[in-house]
């Protein structure tokens, strides 16, 4: 259970880790706006750091349900400013990631300094990615979404969503080891919430540690997401954290060493109990 990482190998046997979201969109579900400037940006990225976080997720495109396509100049210049910033920054153990489906921001981010390529398309979204990352040693998390951010919420359906999550992962897992990608620089996201109904997200939690291929971790996104209050009832984004926390660590107790959250220490206490419970 490691992720090999340019900047060094990520042992998640017996230890999880904390994957903090720095959005860099004006139109994010949860945080959109909140970071107009480098400065910003690095100072939320310290602070994530300093509560646990060791990794963090830069993205410059909003993947919300409805949201639209940026253009991939606008994506680079959110993005390759900021993680060649944090790559002075932040301690040298800290991995940065790029959130794209994008084979041209992936690469202008790896080359401004990002240690993973985050891509909630899978490497369906654009040809050009699965060659770019064979020809680097980033480190990749490959996310299940039916549709794209503009349609997927519109009707998702299955016949079987566990094991066509399962199956999926499978595909691009060979189809990545076939362009020379060892299995070791991959984790797997079953994609909460992106083309998925409130059953669906529900039997991918409650089977989650089924998931990813033999001996490959699971990163996990829930945080502040949607399904919350359709689960539980009216839930502002600021009261989805409690929810976000008690799936954070059932998740963990079930073998998900990696989690995706907006709030970092309450996520990273909730994982380090678990693990002390055993």
């Amino acid at each position: 259970m490691i992720w090999q990482l340019p900047n060094g190998t990520l042992d998640l046997t017996t230890q999880g880790e904390i994957m903090g979201i720095l959005n860099l969109t004006p139109d994010s579900f949860s945080d959109g706006g909140q970071l107009p400037t480098i400065d910003s940006a690095i100072a939320r990225a310290q602070k994530m750091v300093a509560e646990g976080a060791r990794i963090i997720d830069i993205g410059g495109e909003s993947t919300r349900p409805g949201a639209a396509e940026v253009p991939i100049a606008e994506e680079i210049a959110r993005t390759a400013p900021v993680i060649a910033a944090l790559k002075h920054a932040l301690p040298a153990e800290v991995a940065l990631s790029i959130d794209t489906r994008k084979a041209a921001v992936a690469e202008a981010a790896i080359q401004a300094g990002a240690h993973i390529v985050n891509d909630v398309s899978g490497f369906t979204h654009d040809p050009a990615m699965i060659q770019l990352c064979a020809g680097t040693s980033v480190g990749i998390v490959l996310m299940h979404m039916q549709g794209t951010p503009e349609t997927m919420q519109i009707a998702p359906s299955y016949n079987d969503v566990l094991a066509e999550v399962r199956a999926f992962f499978a595909t691009q897992l060979a189809a990545c080891q076939s362009v020379g990608i060892a299995a070791e620089r991959i984790v797997f996201d079953p994609g909460i919430g992106f083309g998925k109904s409130n059953a669906h997200n529900l039997a991918l939690l409650k089977d989650i540690a089924t998931l990813a291929p033999a001996g490959r971790p699971i990163l996990l996104g829930v945080s502040r997401k949607s399904f919350i209050p359709k689960t539980l009832g009216d839930r502002s984004i600021s009261e989805r954290l409690a929810a976000t926390v008690a799936i954070t660590a059932l998740a963990r107790q079930a073998g998900v060493p990696l989690h995706r959250v907006h709030d970092v220490q309450q996520n990273h206490d909730a994982i380090r109990m678990t693990e002390a419970i055993g």
